[in-house]
């Protein structure tokens, strides 16, 4: 009975994790502040799951850790500017409509040209390294330099700007809590993606065989798949989802630099590594995880804000060594 409720404790655990930070959060901030912040750290979670689930999947298929995967959330942000510009009409008018209509082409556009950018990537440079981990490393950082830098030469060296639409500037109260518009949008956004993809992996013939093939993919293989174009499809999909939080990401910030993808990867695989290589529901909690720390530690104690993150991926590591929800066990 003992081993019973041992079992049933360390299961649920990792679920209870986040609404007890939320919880205890609370009352060290105050009602006002922790609802903006909580918003605040949902959005960042989320935008973060999109990049980092991506790098989950393809790695827990593909055995591929992919360091050029910040290019892709480069060349996300950059479409949508592109895209963005001869929009403008749609997004300077305070018709939420316009506005929602024209971020979904963004949208659409940066998930299409990282996927299609992914495509190339796997057949000309990630086919190459399958099986050969220390060349995966290598090559895949000389690339994302390449990528960087021809993001460099076609859109210039100088950082764009990406406002906001007129009608998710500006912020909404509950109560006397402020919570920027564009973070609800976003928000919402990226909760549908989620739950989009939780129905793709969990409902559909060929996300099983996707979770099958995180699993045991000779076992796939083996019952007749053409599991080469699974690895395909994966690595697309994955890259096309760094690219939509490429946008999300660029359109929070304002502005798009080459460097933008590159100050999302320290955030990414510590996503990673909390949530566990290759479990995506792991990956959704450590995003949020991540979100929420580094709102609350920045309100509470600046300082340590950088350093948060990295303390509490140790702190689950201590308890959970191979992460919250480790592959082996979904």
């Amino acid at each position: 009975m003992k081993g019973s409720w041992r079992d049933l404790l360390r299961r649920w655990a990792p679920y209870a994790l986040t609404p007890l930070i939320i919880l205890v959060a609370l009352p060290a901030i105050g009602a006002g502040p922790w609802l903006t912040l909580t918003v605040a750290g949902l959005t960042m979670g989320i935008m973060l799951f999109l990049v980092a689930s991506g790098l989950t999947l393809i790695f827990g298929l593909m055995d591929v850790l992919n360091f050029a995967h910040a290019a892709f959330v480069t060349v996300g942000a950059y479409v949508t500017v592109t895209v963005l510009r001869p929009l403008v009409g749609w997004t300077t008018q305070t018709s939420l409509m316009l506005n929602l209509l024209a971020l979904l082409v963004a949208l659409i556009a940066a998930a299409v040209a990282s996927g299609a950018l992914g495509f190339v990537f796997e057949r000309l440079i990630i086919r190459q390294v399958y099986g050969a981990p220390l060349r995966q490393i290598l090559i895949t950082i000389g690339a994302l330099t390449v990528i960087e830098q021809l993001v460099i030469v076609i859109w210039g060296p100088e950082a764009l700007v990406l406002p906001k639409p007129a009608s998710l500037r500006g912020s909404v109260f509950i109560g006397s809590s402020p919570i920027e518009t564009y973070r609800l949008a976003a928000l919402a956004v990226g909760l549908a993606v989620a739950l989009a993809m939780h129905l793709f992996l969990r409902r559909t013939r060929l996300g099983l065989v996707v979770r099958a093939g995180v699993e045991n993919r000779e076992m796939v293989q083996a019952l007749g798949y053409h599991i080469r174009r699974v690895f395909i499809g994966v690595f697309m999909a994955g890259t096309a989802l760094a690219g939509m939080g490429g946008m999300m990401w660029g359109q929070y910030q304002e502005t798009v630099n080459s460097q933008i993808g590159d100050s999302m990867t320290i955030l990414v695989f510590i996503i990673l590594i909390i949530g566990g290589l290759g479990s995506v529901g792991g990956c959704f909690i450590g995003a949020i995880l991540v979100g929420l720390t580094t709102n609350y530690v920045g309100f509470l104690a600046p300082k340590l804000a950088l350093g948060s993150n990295i303390l509490l991926m140790a702190a689950i590591l201590l308890w959970q060594p191979r992460g919250l929800f480790p592959m082996a066990e979904h």
